[in-house]
C-alpha cells in the first residue's frame, strides 16, 4: 500500500506487536466509526518514481517564471541578481539539514552563520540589535506591533495606507486577536498624510508604522512623522527595503525604534511567493522584548570565540512566561543566503545595486511618460518602483505585455480603487536598456 515507505509487512507487524496492537486500524479506534471515511481516497492508484517525475515536470512546465519572462513586477517580491556562491553555500548539507541549535557545543557553525547575519542586517539598517529572522516581512511588522503594545502598555497601532496592503491585512489579524485597534492613515499625493497622522496620535497609541520606500515606491519624508510619534512617547516602526539602504538614510539615522522588512531581495529567489525572510532590528532598550532568537558571541573555557543563544523569550524556553510572541522557528537557511549575499556584495556592491535600480527605474519612468501613453500620478521621488496611469486599461496592458514575454507591473486598482488603470512598475539592476525600451514600445501600441 505504501511503496515509498521502506517498512515491510514484517516491520509493521513487529512494531504493532511491540505496542500491543493487532493492526493499523487499532491506532484509530478512538475515532467514532461515523467519522471515518471507510474507503480509499478518491485519487489515482500509486505511481512509479518515473511516472511521478514525469507528471511533476508536466505540471511545473505550466508555470512561467522570471527566467521565462522579463520581469517588471515588484510589489514586495523582487527579481534581483543572486551571485552563484549563494546557492553553493546554502546547498551544503550541514546548513540545509540543520535544525534549532539548542546544543551550542555542537552547533557552532549554525550559530556563527546566524550571528554574522544579525551583525550585517543590524549594520545595514543602522540599528543596534537584530534577531535571528522572522517568517516574512508582513509577520515581522506584526510582531513589531505586538512588541510595541507590550512595551508601552497601549493598545492602538497607527499604520499608513502607503504600507503594503498585505502587511496591513496581517497587522489587522494579529492586532484583532491581541485586543488592540489598528488605525489607518490616508495617503496624500502618494505619501503618508502627516496632518491626519498628527490628529490620530494620542495617549493610546503604542506605535506608528510607515514604509520607506512606501508601497508606491515613493521615498517618504519621515522627519515630521518621527517627531509626531516620539513627542507622544510612542514607538516609531519603519518597514524598509534593505536594498534601498545602500543609498537612503537608514532607520537608525532617521530615529526609528524598530526596523522591519522583507529580506527576500538579499540573495533569496522569489520562490513563487515563499519561503521568504523577515528581518527585525531594534534599539538596545527593546532587545529583551524581541521575539525569535538572538545569537550572542562569547568565549569558551579555553578563551576561544564561541556562540550561544541568548536573551530567549520564547514559548519553548525557560522564560516562556515572559514571551511576547509564540513564533516557533526562524528562517535560518534564508538568513544564511542573505548573509552570504551581503558579505559577497559588501557595502559598495549593495550601493551599486541600489544606484542601478534607481537610475534604470527613472529611465523607464521618463520614457513611459514621454510616450504619451502614460500619465504622471505622483510627482514624488522614488527608488525602484513607480506608478503611472495607462491610457488603456491596466488589464489590457498587462495581458498584452505578457503575450510579448514581459511580466508587467502590479495593478493598483485591486487595493486602491481610486487608482483606476494605474500600474506599479519595478525596475531592478537586472533590467537593461533594450528590455526597458521594448516595454515602452509595447505600451505605446496597446489600445
Amino acid at each position: 500500500m505504501f511503496p515509498y515507505i521502506p517498512n515491510t509487512d514484517l516491520d509493521q507487524k513487529k512494531m504493532l506487536e511491540d505496542i500491543g496492537l493487532n493492526n493499523i486500524g487499532d491506532l484509530f479506534k478512538d475515532i467514532p466509526l461515523n467519522l471515518k471515511l471507510n474507503r480509499r481516497l478518491n485519487i489515482n492508484e500509486p505511481m512509479s518514481e518515473l511516472e511521478v517525475t514525469k507528471e511533476l515536470k508536466n505540471l511545473s512546465g505550466k508555470n512561467l517564471n522570471s527566467e521565462d519572462l522579463v520581469c517588471f513586477l515588484g510589489a514586495g517580491a523582487y527579481d534581483h541578481y543572486i551571485p552563484s556562491v549563494v546557492k553553493h553555500i546554502t546547498s551544503r548539507s550541514e546548513f540545509y539539514t540543520a535544525y534549532t541549535p539548542y546544543q551550542p557545543e555542537i552547533s557552532q557553525g549554525t550559530l556563527q552563520a546566524i550571528f554574522e547575519y544579525q551583525t550585517m542586517i543590524a549594520s545595514l539598517t543602522g540599528m543596534e540589535v537584530s534577531n535571528a529572522s522572522m517568517y516574512d516581512g508582513a509577520t515581522a511588522c506584526a510582531e513589531a506591533a505586538m512588541l510595541s503594545m507590550g512595551n508601552t502598555k497601549r493598545k492602538n497601532i497607527i499604520v499608513s495606507k502607503t504600507v503594503h496592503p498585505d502587511t496591513r491585512k496581517v497587522l489587522g489579524t494579529y492586532i484583532k486577536f491581541h485586543g488592540g485597534v489598528l488605525i489607518e492613515v490616508d495617503s496624500k499625493d502618494g505619501e503618508t498624510d502627516v496632518e491626519m497622522l498628527s490628529s490620530l496620535v494620542d495617549n493610546n497609541t503604542a506605535a506608528v508604522i510607515v514604509q520607506n520606500p512606501n508601497f508606491f515606491g515613493i521615498v517618504e519624508n519621515l522627519a515630521e512623522v518621527e517627531k509626531i510619534t516620539h513627542s507622544n512617547k510612542s514607538l516609531f516602526i519603519m518597514s524598509v527595503d534593505p536594498i534601498s539602504l545602500g543609498i537612503l538614510k537608514t532607520p537608525g539615522e532617521i530615529g526609528a525604534d524598530i526596523a522591519v522588512g522583507e529580506a527576500q531581495s538579499l540573495g533569496n529567489t522569489m520562490n513563487f511567493g515563499g519561503p521568504y525572510l523577515g528581518f527585525m532590528t531594534c534599539s538596545t532598550k527593546l532587545m529583551r522584548k524581541m521575539p525569535g532568537r538572538i545569537v550572542g558571541q562569547t568565549e569558551d573555557v579555553d578563551g576561544k570565540r564561541a556562540f550561544v543563544l541568548t536573551l530567549q523569550a520564547r514559548e519553548q524556553h525557560i522564560r516562556r512566561q515572559k514571551a511576547t510572541s509564540n513564533i516557533c522557528s526562524d528562517q535560518s537557511l534564508n538568513a544564511l543566503a542573505a548573509a552570504v549575499y551581503m558579505s559577497v556584495m559588501g557595502k559598495e556592491g549593495i550601493k551599486e545595486v541600489a544606484e542601478q535600480c534607481m537610475r534604470k527605474s527613472h529611465y523607464a519612468y521618463n520614457q513611459l511618460i514621454k510616450s504619451g501613453k502614460c500619465k504622471v500620478i505622483f510627482n514624488k521621488p522614488f527608488f525602484k518602483e513607480f506608478v503611472v496611469e495607462t491610457i488603456a486599461t491596466s488589464d489590457k496592458v498587462n495581458d498584452g505585455l505578457l503575450q510579448a514575454g514581459i511580466l508587467s507591473g502590479y495593478s493598483l486598482e485591486k487595493d486602491y480603487p481610486e487608482l483606476k488603470n494605474s500600474i506599479l512598475f519595478c525596475v531592478t539592476e537586472k533590467r537593461n536598456k533594450e528590455e526597458i525600451d521594448k516595454l515602452v514600445k509595447l505600451v505605446e501600441v496597446i489600445e
